[in-house]
This record gives structure tokens, C-alpha cells and sequence, in this order.
């Protein structure tokens, strides 16, 4: 790992909070999941090649995230944990989130979830969680695990490092069609005709 690159995942993650925070789309208790292929980030085959340090790096400038927008952060393991998600213990009371029996370790869940996993305060495995907004880096697939309905996100950059990446936040769902129409009933209680 240069040190080139991992100057280049820094300046390029800091771009990506400071669009995230001027969005105004992020607030305090919300959670924000991160799909996250390290391999990728360094030009490799996601799977393949997985970097703490690159993990570290990543972890660390998302906590800049953290505290300009207090939102709570999920990082999604690889499909050999069937993208379940490390997430503070707080983050699964409150969510009545399902806990699973598993640590992430590089091979199986990943760098980044197995970094993260170490380096949280209080993380359990959950099996799933609806995210108010997230990023994937390197192609991950996180739209499982964010809520109804996905809205992209266009950031100012499309990578880090090597690695593509996607984002999304969230909105309620518009139901009700044409014929809905979303006003206070006159004093009869009959809007309909």
C-alpha cells in the first residue's frame, strides 16, 4: 500500500463528507450504511485483496461524517455473512434490529466490517437494517438495506481510489395516486364525492 493512495482515499473521502453534510438530507440519529470493498479501493478484484489499512483510513474519515451530522454508522459485511451489518449496540436497541452470531473477520465479511467490528464501541452483528441514506464503495450492492424509497445522490466524485462509488438517501413513499387528496375535511367529515 503506498502511501500515495492512501493520501488519495483521504482527500477523496473528505470531498465526499463535505457533499454528504451539504446535502442537509443526513440528521442526528439517523443511520448511514457503508458498503465497502477495500480490494476495489485499490484497483483489485473485489475479494481479493482486502487492506486495513485502507479500512482504517475509510473508518476514520467517515467519523468526521459522524460528528458533523450525528448520524449512526452501519458497515455491511461481504455476502460470506450474508451482508449483515456491524452497528452499535445503542443502534440495535433502538432500531429493535435482529443480532446475529458472528464476527467479520477479513475473509469472511470483509476488511472494512471486520475493521470497524474492532474499532466501534459497543458493536454487535445485526442481520438487517432499513438505512436513511448510504454509500457504496466498489460496487457492494447496499440497496438492501436502505429504506423505501432510494433516492441517488450525485456526488461530486465517482470513486475512491479505484473504486466506484454510489450513494443514495432515502424519502417516505408517495401512495395514493390521482384521486388522492391530502386536506382537512370540511366540518361535515366528507371530503369524498
Amino acid at each position: 500500500m503506498t502511501d500515495q493512495l492512501i493520501t488519495e482515499i483521504k482527500s477523496h473521502l473528505n470531498e465526499l463528507v463535505q457533499d454528504w453534510a451539504s446535502l442537509d438530507q443526513l440528521k442526528s440519529g439517523h443511520v448511514f450504511l457503508l458498503g465497502c470493498s477495500t480490494s476495489e479501493v485499490a484497483g483489485e478484484r473485489i475479494g481479493t485483496s482486502g487492506s486495513e489499512q485502507i479500512a482504517e483510513t475509510i473508518f476514520t474519515e467517515l467519523q468526521v461524517l459522524k460528528q458533523q451530522t450525528g448520524v449512526e454508522l452501519a458497515f455491511q459485511c461481504c455476502e460470506h455473512l450474508n451482508r449483515s451489518l456491524v452497528v452499535e449496540r445503542m443502534v440495535m436497541e433502538k432500531y429493535n434490529l435482529t443480532r446475529v452470531a458472528a464476527v467479520p473477520i477479513p475473509g469472511a465479511g470483509g476488511s472494512m466490517a471486520a475493521y470497524a467490528y474492532r474499532h466501534m464501541d459497543d458493536p454487535v452483528l445485526v442481520e438487517s437494517i432499513s438505512a436513511h441514506a448510504g454509500m457504496d464503495i466498489g460496487d457492494t450492492f447496499i440497496g438492501m438495506h436502505l429504506k423505501s424509497v432510494a433516492v441517488p445522490v450525485r456526488l461530486s466524485r465517482k470513486n475512491i481510489g479505484k473504486a466506484h462509488v454510489t450513494a443514495a438517501y432515502t424519502r417516505p413513499k408517495l401512495i395514493g395516486g390521482q384521486r388522492a387528496v391530502y386536506q382537512i375535511p370540511d366540518s361535515s367529515g366528507d371530503t369524498c364525492e
